[in-house]
């Protein structure tokens, strides 16, 4: 019973959510156009209740501790990460969402329908989707974690769906959709070999099973493939090798606001989902057999586990910035950009000591904040009454909307990695946690590919300040609401000043793995002369 309450304590702002999803959905069917006006702000006023629940439940540390979690700090720095940039995620689509049917109520060309009105929806199925993302960091057994991370994801099917009204947003939503159903079909089979290996649901429990077997005869072969396909199914979540060719078409053919949302918020859910799989598994008391037979005890994730996150983080940083070279579209540039970044953060989980996975978390924030003040720029623009699509269009910025051109060059500059700029300190902190842990060959991929990455940022931050305005460009203006521009504006001054805070923000990610998977699994085997190795492996005996 007290376990159970821990679990409803700590996921109060989750349930705060769902209640905002409700009531926004009912406002955005009212006949009063301040009503449905108010819908926006309303989910912004239950985002910030989350916020202060989050520090309110986890302000007793007992109450943590007895929710049994393997993560058990995480929710406060992940649900407060995830609901600030939510607001400025909020921000990207006022004004943008029913738009043009707005305005021909207002004009007297339409009458009021119901049917035809998404803002509701689009904001109610926002709020689930971050209330899934949040319940991620609360789950402790696979069922929990399976129903998070769908309730992290259906949502944004229906989103990428709501800009009806071209083939090219149809074939990104049924694209979307059906891809996303085969990796949930992909990291569910998984979760079921993991069960069939381990014998329990419980996270915490597969821990202590795992870790037992992988110091005698070794994890079951069933128990590896099933961790495998698991990762494979969750790249489809954080847009990486194998599953992420989809990216390109979905981004360029959604909204630009839930484009913004659907590259940041699935990321979130998908890495911690990987965290928490691997540290399930185990960074250590694992071994392998050398070539005289003898049963060597070592760090890090099981060969094959490591092997696969390897290839795919190599993989996907290469492709990734590849290509975004070959773009004109902004849009599909993003989205390989993404790809990349993804692959930068799988450095973090494969070097998987604790200084890997807080440079993980630290690194999401880092690409959030990029992520709202790059795309509240592309939603604070419109060309002919239409979104910014090419990087044509951002020719001469400058010289009309400087404070745009500002903000995309303090976006690209970041997400380059160039200092003094918050995404610098990121990249740092991910590239000293992989040569801590040994993975230089991977940092050097990194380093390579961000170097190749530096084109592409450079000539989405250098055009609209360097190349003149042309005939094409004179009919790009600002949008008819500011909160996107403003939304921008703050987000970017954010880049220049959060670096400022970069040392306690480090420390508030390291905080969220304390009293977790880092303290040593003590696991008595049946055997009796075998026992789990611990961090440090011991010298053999003569």
């Amino acid at each position: 019973m007290i376990e159970m309450s821990s679990k409803l304590i700590l996921i109060t702002p989750e349930i705060l959510l769902l209640i905002g999803a409700v009531i926004v959905a009912v406002l955005g069917l009212s006949t009063h156009r301040r009503i449905r006006n108010a819908v926006p702000w309303t989910t912004v006023g239950f985002l910030v209740a989350a916020i202060v629940a989050t520090q309110i439940v986890y302000d007793g540390s007992e109450t943590v501790t007895n929710a049994d979690l393997l993560l058990p700090n995480l929710g406060l720095y992940l649900k407060t990460m995830v609901g600030v940039i939510a607001i400025g995620l909020v921000l990207l689509g006022i004004g943008m969402v029913d738009r043009k049917y707005e305005e021909a109520i207002r004009d007297g060309r339409a009458g009021f329908d119901p049917l035809r009105v998404v803002r509701g929806e689009y904001h109610a199925f926002l709020l689930l989707s971050i209330a899934g993302t949040m319940l991620i960091a609360n789950a402790n057994d696979l069922i929990w974690l399976f129903l998070a991370i769908e309730l992290s994801s259906l949502p944004t099917y229906v989103m990428v769906a709501l800009g009806r009204g071209t083939r090219r947003n149809q074939e990104a939503a049924i694209k979307y959709f059906f891809l996303g159903a085969m990796s949930s079909a992909t990291f569910l089979y998984g979760f079921a070999l993991l069960y069939g290996a381990s014998g329990t649901l419980s996270l915490t429990g597969m821990r202590e099973v795992f870790a037992a077997q992988a110091a005698s005869d070794g994890i079951p072969l069933f128990g590896l493939i099933g961790m495998v396909l698991a990762i494979v199914g969750l790249c489809f979540k954080i847009t990486a090798v194998p599953m992420h060719f989809y990216a390109p078409d979905v981004y360029q053919g959604a909204p630009t606001p839930v484009t913004g949302f659907i590259s940041f918020m699935p990321k979130v859910a998908g890495f911690t989902a990987i965290i928490m799989l691997c540290a399930a598994v185990g960074w250590s008391g694992h071994h392998i057999i050398d070539n005289a037979g003898v049963r060597v005890p070592t760090e890090g994730l099981p060969r094959p586990v490591h092997a696969t996150l390897w290839v795919i983080a190599a993989l996907t940083m290469i492709l990734g910035n590849i290509g975004a070279l070959l773009q004109t579209s902004i849009k599909r540039l993003l989205a390989y950009s993404s790809i990349s970044h993804s692959g930068y953060m799988l450095v973090g989980v494969i070097a998987g000591t604790a200084e890997g996975i807080d440079a993980v978390f630290f690194y999401l924030v880092t690409y959030g904040v990029a992520t709202v003040a790059v795309f509240g720029a592309l939603c604070g623009l419109q060309r002919h009454g239409r979104e910014v699509e090419t990087l044509d269009d951002l020719s001469g910025l400058w010289k009309r909307h400087p404070g745009m051109a500002f903000v995309l060059a303090l976006s690209a500059f970041s997400m380059l990695g160039l200092p003094p700029l918050l995404g610098f300190w990121g990249k740092l902190d991910l590239m000293i946690a992989g040569i801590s842990a040994g993975e230089t060959p991977l940092v050097v991929i990194m380093m390579a590919t961000s170097a190749v990455s530096a084109y592409y940022y450079l000539h989405l931050a250098g055009l609209p300040i360097i190349r003149k305005p042309d005939a094409r460009t004179e009919g790009v203006e600002v949008g008819p609401s500011p909160w996107p521009r403003i939304a921008a504006m703050v987000f970017g001054i954010g880049i220049l000043i959060v670096p400022i805070g970069a040392r306690t923000l480090m420390e508030k990610a390291e905080a969220s793995t304390k009293n977790s998977w880092l303290e040593p699994v003590e696991t008595t085997l049946n055997t009796g002369d075998a026992r789990p190795e611990d961090h440090t492996p011991e010298l053999p005996q003569a």
